[in-house]
């Protein structure tokens, strides 16, 4: 577990509307997340529940010690004994294989000792004429498919996920929701376009190697190409160097960078020309601007007074423009039904079992509404997950997730939907690289409901642009970034971002866990056009808002610790529309996120 801090605790609280602003109670809260080494998110639901049940008690560190007493310290014994119960149970496992073993291997000695017609005879009693195989059989039934004792020794279900309340509950409503029909209207989704655009990864490329001059040169080009589009749309004549002194005020053009390995923060900043300006750096100063949201990576134009040739003190930001969006020339009847698309995000399983419930709850809804397309994004097999992390499954992590997609197949069929998997990074038995190729699923290549995307990705589906990337964007880019002024909410300022640096991963330095091959990232990582739905599943609260024109999701995940999630659900449809009406028309008619 990475070290939690007291901004990591604060950001959680925030989530909560939780406010805290004693230092020792924010110290305390760390101390416990350290000591009883769990996560900032998970101490935090746990405060949460902890103080519901004593009716709102305030945040100090009396209540503090008294939590701890009453939830961590029991906690932490529960954990400690059903890590003795694991390991004696491991050892029984173990035990059984080591018998199993050793009888397989005393039946091949006793055949190599035997006639070849007492052999045949053996075979004939033990084979039937006509072998069917009991993995064809099982794929008829998700449920047996799924079972968690096909994978792990633990086979408890998660008692906090069957308990869970609120199934079925929308959480968020967006667009025309009053007498919406979120059921399919096309048949087997024969009637739907369904394509990659062309510019998409489509296979498995090497990785692991990269020279610094191939990175220098791809972040060069962003400068230039983004420089050039500020350039132009703002009628500057041209951009200056930015170490040089001048007494009048100048316009520059760079990347936003940390003085240090640090966070970023109003007294790290600094500005890095491109070679065609300079190459070099020069420390920002913000005290003059009212209102200002910048990150690690992101390419701006500034305007200001460097006398010095040392310091710009900052008196306009430019900002970015978002690309155009799709234009269908396809024409729209005005009896057209709208599509349903229905977007989940794994985990698939709650953090304490391999039990696939939630997958099977998923399915269940499926089958229930019938949606024209379901759009699932990994992982599917969760490297952070507790038995795979501990080595407890009995199965390759390729055989569980093969399991996994073709009870997703199978249990789909009778509704006849349209299927998108689109990778994560979490996903154990995949490539560990951004950007990621699709799944390489040879027995569903034929299949022509099963599309296998990147990540990410963007998706034309009935002539709607979907922009898609399974990397959590909004957790990775809300830790970095630094704002002020308070002009919008953080998610609309990321998604802002995003759009308008034109890229699926603006941030750099990426965080440690996102594995970045640059010269594959600018091929596949920037956004060809501005979408017109963005999914960007995330760790944080679930919404759906529009911004820039373009309508972003965050479905949730599936499955959050131990308790269900959410999905989402959207109704997607061009509308018709005069040539006198030029104001273009969000073609999201309707979304919720909607509790598991």
């Amino acid at each position: 577990m990475s070290r939690v801090t007291a901004e990591d605790v604060k950001l959680e609280l925030d989530m909560f509307g939780i406010a805290c602003d004693d230092d020792s109670a924010l110290d305390k809260m760390v101390e416990q997340c350290i000591c009883s080494r769990i996560p900032a998110d998970e101490w935090v639901l746990e405060w949460v529940a902890y103080s519901t049940t004593k009716n709102g008690v305030l945040l100090s560190v009396d209540t503090l010690d008294q939590f701890e007493h009453d939830v961590l310290n029991k906690r932490n014994k529960l954990k400690q004994s059903l890590k003795r119960d694991e390991r004696s149970r491991l050892r029984d496992v173990h035990t059984i294989q080591d018998i199993i073993k050793a009888e397989e291997e005393e039946d091949q000695l006793l055949d190599s000792y035997s006639t070849p017609a007492k052999a045949s005879q053996k075979r004939a009693l033990t084979t039937p004429e006509n072998p069917q195989s009991k993995r064809s059989s099982a794929l008829t039934s998700p449920g047996v498919l799924l079972s968690p004792s096909c994978f792990s020794p633990s086979t408890t279900p998660s008692h906090k996920y069957s308990r869970r309340g609120g199934k079925g509950e929308v959480v968020v409503s967006f667009g025309a929701v009053q007498g919406a029909r979120w059921t399919g209207s096309k048949a087997a989704g024969a009637d739907i376009q369904l394509d990659l655009l062309e510019d998409s990864l489509r296979c498995s490329y090497k990785y692991m190697f990269q020279r610094l001059r191939d990175v220098r040169n791809v972040l060069t080009e962003k400068i230039e190409d983004l420089g050039d589009v500020l350039r132009r749309h703002y009628n500057i004549e041209e951009f200056s160097p930015v170490s040089l002194p001048a007494q009048d005020a100048v316009c520059v053009v760079g990347q936003v960078c940390c003085d240090s390995n640090g966070k970023l923060n109003a007294q790290s900043l600094l500005l890095e020309a491109g070679p065609e300006h300079g190459a070099q750096q020069v420390r920002l100063d913000l005290s003059e601007l009212q209102e200002y949201s910048l990150f690690p990576g992101q390419v701006v134009a500034l305007e200001g007074m460097n006398t010095t040739g040392g310091k710009l003190v900052v008196s306009k930001v430019y900002q970015g423009l978002p690309l155009p969006f799709f234009s269908s020339e396809v024409k729209v009847e005005m009896d057209e039904e709208p599509v349903s698309v229905l977007v989940a995000c794994g985990p698939y399983t709650p953090s304490d079992s391999l039990n696939f419930d939630p997958l099977l709850d998923l399915l269940h809804v499926i089958a229930r509404d019938g949606p024209d397309v379901c759009i699932l994004l990994g992982p599917f097999v969760d490297s952070k997950h507790d038995d795979i992390e501990k080595s407890q499954v009995t199965e390759t992590f390729d055989a569980i997730f093969s399991r996994c997609i073709e009870s997703i197949v199978e249990g789909t069929k009778g509704v006849g939907c349209r299927l998108v998997f689109v990778p994560s990074q979490r996903d154990v038995h995949h490539h560990y690289v951004y950007p990621q190729p699709p799944f390489t699923l040879p027995s569903l290549c034929k299949n022509p409901r099963v599309t296998l995307a990147p990540d990410p990705c963007t998706l034309l589906i009935g002539g709607v642009t979907f922009g898609l990337t399974s990397t959590d964007i909004l957790f990775h880019m809300g830790a970095e970034e630094i704002s002020s002024g308070g002009g919008s909410d953080r998610f609309s300022r990321i998604l802002k971002h995003m759009l308008t640096q034109r890229s699926y991963y603006p941030l750099y330095p990426p965080v440690e866990e996102v594995n970045m091959d640059y010269e594959r990232f600018q091929s596949f990582g920037q956004m060809p056009l501005t979408p017109d739905i963005l999914i960007v599943p995330s760790e944080l609260r679930y919404f759906v808002k529009e911004v820039m024109g373009c309508v972003c999701v965050n479905p949730g995940r599936l499955t959050k610790g131990h308790v269900g999630g959410t999905y989402s659900r959207l109704l997607i449809g061009r509308t018709a529309s005069s040539d006198q009406d030029k104001e273009r028309v969000s073609p999201c008619l309707a979304a919720q996120v909607v509790k598991v």
